[in-house]
């Protein structure tokens, strides 16, 4: 059991903290470039209960992610690792879908680093705290 939590509850509260990341990044701080950049291409930004629950799921499966390279890797190596492989791939898919306000990323590449980090620090440390 003692072993079971240390895996669920790390990947659970990094999943919040992604999750608030993005919502926050995107759904606040960054609506205006989104929401224009969207008009512009004659489409409505979504933001329907759907989207977010996409993303959310988004986010858990980048939890999971990160718990599982962080087992195998050093902190910096799995923040890069997981940083690449959720970020960078996914401006490269919905930049070529051309849906992407390439502005946004001054400001969501260290706010996603950041993130990452965090979430791969969340993980690692109360991982190790759950397993003394």
């Amino acid at each position: 059991m003692k072993n079971l939590r240390s895996i669920i509850l790390p990947v659970f509260i990094a999943w919040i903290w992604i999750s608030l990341c993005e919502f926050g990044r995107n759904q606040l701080w960054l609506i205006a470039i989104w929401t224009k950049h969207y008009e512009n291409m004659g489409l409505q930004f979504p933001t329907e209960p759907v989207n977010g629950a996409i993303w959310g799921l988004w986010a858990l499966i980048f939890a999971i992610l990160i718990s599982i390279i962080s087992k195998r890797f050093s902190m910096r190596d799995s923040t890069a690792i997981t940083w690449f492989f959720s970020f960078v791939q996914m401006w490269l898919v919905i930049g070529n879908m051309k849906v992407l306000p390439v502005e946004i990323l001054t400001y969501a590449i260290p706010l996603s680093l950041i993130e990452t980090w965090v979430a791969n620090w969340i993980i690692i440390s109360l991982r190790d705290k759950l397993n003394r």
